[in-house]
């Protein structure tokens, strides 16, 4: 298998890749991610007791705004205009997965916007429930972020 060449490495430094010349184009990318909790702290969330509101909500809109200002985070993306997000959730009874959709028609893709979306909403959930999770000695030995990952990547 021929070594693959890393596009954003030119010498001793980087750059952002060009993408002018490469054509308008449908880019769909859809991301995963999953925050494990304890049974109560699910429980509180579900029942709407978590005591900095609605955990659900607000992740959605931190995810949202994390894939809009995702170019100002990661250096070498390129801003894109999003034309579609949607966010959505999975509850079971220890863990709140969440699936991002973002879409664009531009000349690049849009996989790192998803990851974005997915990283900021669980880190808003962790922040938003961080005081239940806590235990007696101020730690959090089940509350795991993991399993972030592109599902898919698709351009038309």
């Amino acid at each position: 298998m021929p070594k693959k060449k890393l596009t954003h490495l030119k010498g001793d430094g980087i750059r952002m890749v060009e993408v002018g010349d490469k054509p308008l184009q449908k880019r769909v990318a859809k991301a995963f991610g999953r925050i494990i909790l304890d049974e109560e702290t699910i429980a509180m969330i579900e029942n709407h007791d978590i005591k900095k509101g609605n955990v659900l909500t607000t992740a959605q809109v931190a995810a949202i705004n994390g894939i809009k200002n995702t170019s100002n985070m990661i250096p070498l993306t390129h801003p894109l205009q999003i034309t579609g997000i949607t966010v959505d959730f999975q509850v079971k009874k220890t863990e709140i997965a969440i699936i991002v959709e973002v879409k664009t028609i531009g000349q690049t893709g849009v996989e790192m916007e998803a990851l974005t979306g997915v990283s900021t909403g669980l880190l808003t959930i962790w922040d938003m429930v961080k005081s239940v999770e806590k235990d007696d000695d101020g730690q959090y030995p089940n509350t795991i972020i993991t399993d972030i990952q592109v599902l898919n990547k698709i351009k038309e």
